[in-house]
């Protein structure tokens, strides 16, 4: 599923790119893209796209504009028994999206990615953002204990079974990006972290704001973090310690060796 605003200029070779990956791996594969109020023909794009490939739609956003209700319209659009968040602009590599689909098969309900781990990579991030961006992954991963350290980054996969269990979602924008993987964690879900590759955008431009997004994320980090410490257990899935204990061995995933040697599971911290 991809959330898509102003991505004219990007998202015809993001769906080219996608779709060729996952079609020279032989994966069954919809892709939904959530035209978020776009005025630059985003949705005509994808629609040229689309007229060659049936699996690929578009949808428009039926909520207010913005990245959080945007993805989740793709969340209550998506039919098949997973879903990944890729973002339109092409900084997401979508040799990784074969790389979930490998976790999830070996039995994970969640794939996260790190471009902050051996065996990953990154390409043009602006410094500022880079510094930002390492202090507040870093308070996260003090915060919840969880053994993950780009928590902020949209791009990841989760079994169907996991959104159904982790709504309803609060984020309007970019903080829902947060919002998905903590609830997961603090739930008691099993995911599976793994090296991908990131490069900035080569056309348009970026739609996060740092300066109005600061309050938001901290909003949703907190009201996470009080429903794990004060709800003793009401949301919590109730097999979860014995899912949470789980460790398949290396030789489960079909993956390349080097991202297969990097795969963190899911740390015994989080109870």
């Amino acid at each position: 599923m991809i959330p898509a605003h102003d991505e004219a200029q990007t998202i015809e070779r993001t769906l080219y790119d996608v779709v060729a990956a996952l079609r020279r791996h032989r994966l069954d594969y919809e892709v939904v893209v959530v035209d978020d109020a776009s005025r630059d023909g985003t949705a005509q794009v994808v629609a040229g796209v689309a007229a060659e490939d049936e699996r690929v739609r578009c949808i428009r956003n039926p909520n207010p504009n913005g990245f959080g209700y945007a993805v989740r319209a793709g969340l209550e659009a998506y039919a098949g028994d997973a879903v990944a968040i890729v973002m339109a602009d092409g900084s997401d590599d979508p040799e990784d999206l074969v790389l979930y689909c490998r976790v999830l098969e070996a039995g994970y309900d969640c794939a996260f990615g790190s471009r902050f781990m051996p065996g990953a990579s990154v390409d043009g991030y602006p410094r500022f953002k880079l510094l930002i961006n390492r202090v507040v992954n870093t308070g996260i991963r003090l915060l919840f204990r969880h053994g993950y350290n780009d928590t902020t980054n949209a791009f990841k996969a989760y079994r169907r079974e996991v959104v159904d269990q982790i709504g309803p979602f609060l984020s309007p924008h970019f903080n829902l990006t947060v919002e998905l993987p903590l609830k997961a964690v603090v739930r008691g879900f099993s995911y599976a972290i793994v090296p991908t590759s990131w490069r900035d955008r080569t056309a348009g431009t970026s739609k996060l704001a740092l300066r109005e997004m600061g309050s938001r994320y901290l909003f949703i980090v907190l009201y996470v973090f009080l429903e794990h410490h004060l709800s003793r257990g009401d949301y919590r899935r109730p097999d979860a310690p014995a899912r949470l204990r789980r460790r398949l061995p290396e030789a489960d995933y079909e993956i390349a060796p080097a991202a297969a040697s990097a795969i963190t599971s899911v740390p015994r911290t989080m109870r």
